[in-house]
Order: C-alpha cells, then structure tokens, then sequence
C-alpha cells in the first residue's frame, strides 16, 4: 500500500454565538488557511496490526496500543476500522502535523480527526464518504466535548458554510439527533481577518453566565437572542445571494448584542475597535467570549493592513482567511 495524506481545515463561528444555546441559529465557516495533515506510512517490516502514532506538536510518538483507548487519534484509528470492518490494520505510521492553535476556537480537535480518518481510509484503499467521516469525527468530539452540537464535524468534514439549529427539548428526543444542521453555498468570496486576543476563552462559565442571566430576565434576554437569531438569518441570505459586504453592519450588530449579554471584554472591544479604524467592514467577538478570537470582515485589499493593525493593537496572532468553495 503506497504512502496516503489528507488535510482538514480549521474553522470559526460567523454568527449567533450564545443564543444558539437558546434554540436561534448560528453559522460556522471554515478557515483553509490553516489545516491539519495526516500522513499514513507503510512499514514493510512491521508486524500487521501496529500502528505508530506520532504528533509531534503535541509531544505525542507511540504505538496505537500504549494509548488508552478514549485517546482521540486512538479512537480515529479504531472508528475507521470498526467502519470498515478490518480487524488487524496493516503495520504502517500515522504523522500528524497542524497549523491550527489548539484550543483557541478553530475546531482543531475536529479537524485531526477529520484527517486522520480520511488519510488511514484512503491508504486502506477504502475512502469513506462525507457522511462517514463526520460521523466518526462527531463521536471523537464527544471526547474533547462531552455533548459535542456536530457543528464543528460538520465544517470541517464538508468544509462549507454550516447553519445550525440547536432542537427543542422534545425534538430532540426524536431520532434524527440534536440539531438541524445544514451545509449552503457561497455564491461570492470574502474575506476575514481572524485576531486571537492571547486569553483562553471561558466557554463554560460565559455559557453559564448567559444562561443565569436569562434566568434573572428572561424577558432582555429573550429579545438579545431574537435579535441574534435574526443578524444570523439575514448573513446567511447574504451570503447565499452573493452580497458579502452586507455582513459588515450584521457582525457590528453582533457584536454589540454580544456585549449586551456582558459576553466581551476590554481586550476584545478593542480589537474589534482597532480592526474598524484599520478599514474593516465590520467586526465582532466570536466564541465563548472574554477571550479568544474576533473577526473582522475585510476588503481583500486592506486585510493585511487590519491584519498588522490588530498585532499592533495586541493581538497575539492573526489569520487572514478567505471563504470560498
């Protein structure tokens, strides 16, 4: 068996952060200006059935039966043969290498294993299907995440724009799962500019928080979410009808919506202020909050410019990314 690699991009949430918890809408893009590959190996002098696993990034070169079996390249692994019914892998060595920041909200958990099961399928000569590897890919997220929404799977699998409905309590007793997520079209390219603020985002306590707030008010927060809902039904309009630069207003919006629900924070109120005065069309939190990441929707020509703008404000990395199919 000759030698197989596949990649998988990263992605980042465009609209509906927190009120996607409260059953409105959000949408996820994917980032392909950073990925992760995955590279299957044959060993010709190995016994059948060991598979070496090195990722180097993370300090990680073992055999597949040294790591417990929840281990998330251990279970990439064990998912695809399970799938497609081998029960001894022929000997070979998995290499993982990435560019998406672990941990920032850029789905590199999914994204590993979206690569790992497309590389060790194509090099079994047995490539799944879409539907397969996100699949697989959304039952190792339940290991990063617990109750993973598929949202991230989703994106990365399919590496299109996802639109995605989290099911009331009774719907999602019925079979067809947790959410409605749909893949749509892009009918005309833009451009992001991704600015990483350096501070781990608290995901469960901003969630939590969102969540007692409504709670103590159920009425503000109602209305907050709706008109969340709304921003993000009308950016996947636009992007579906080929007018991008009508997101601009939707994320400034946003954004403020956000900060209504106390979900910001200094470091990124001012990112997002240093990415408008560079030129954005518009810019907002995105994630947990309180840390993480912001975009900015860019005019291609100045990207660079909001770019260097956002590191000169303090930025602790950026991502120009353009979202296309």
């Amino acid at each position: 068996m000759p030698q197989f690699s596949a990649h998988a991009p990263g992605k980042i949430i465009l609209f509906g952060e927190h009120a996607v918890v409260h059953g409105q809408p959000a949408i996820a893009v994917p980032i392909t200006q950073v990925r992760v590959t995955a590279t299957v190996t044959p060993d010709i002098r190995g016994k059948a059935g060991t598979v070496r696993i090195q990722a180097l990034d993370v300090d990680l070169d073992a055999r597949l039966d040294e790591l417990d079996r929840d281990h998330p390249l251990a279970a990439a692994v064990e998912g695809v043969a399970a799938t497609l019914g081998i029960s001894r892998i022929p000997a070979c060595t998995l290499r993982v290498t990435s560019t998406i920041p672990v941990a920032s909200g850029l789905g590199s958990g999914a994204a590993v294993s979206v690569a790992v099961v497309r590389a060790l399928a194509g090099f079994l000569g047995q490539p799944l299907a879409d539907e397969q590897v996100s699949a697989i890919a959304f039952e190792i997220e339940k290991i990063h995440h617990g109750t993973p929404s598929g949202i991230d799977n989703t994106v990365v699998t399919y590496a299109q724009p996802v639109y995605f409905i989290k099911k009331s309590a009774a719907a999602r007793a019925q079979p067809r799962g947790a959410a409605l997520i749909e893949t749509f079209t892009i009918a005309k390219p833009f451009t992001i500019v991704v600015g990483d603020t350096g501070i781990a985002s608290p995901t469960r306590q901003t969630v939590g928080d969102v969540r007692a707030g409504w709670g103590a008010d159920p009425g503000h927060y109602e209305t907050l979410f709706a008109a969340v809902g709304s921003l993000t039904k009308s950016a996947r309009q636009a992007i579906e009808s080929g007018h991008p630069q009508r997101l601009g207003p939707l994320m400034d919006e946003n954004h403020a919506l956000l900060g209504e629900m106390g979900v910001s924070s200094p470091e990124l109120d001012h990112l997002v202020s240093a990415a408008r005065e560079a030129g954005a069309l518009g810019a907002k939190l995105s994630g947990g909050g309180r840390g993480g990441n912001m975009i900015a929707l860019a005019p291609p020509e100045q990207a660079d410019q909001i770019a260097s703008a956002l590191r000169s404000s303090g930025a602790a990395r950026t991502i120009v990314a353009r979202i296309e199919r």
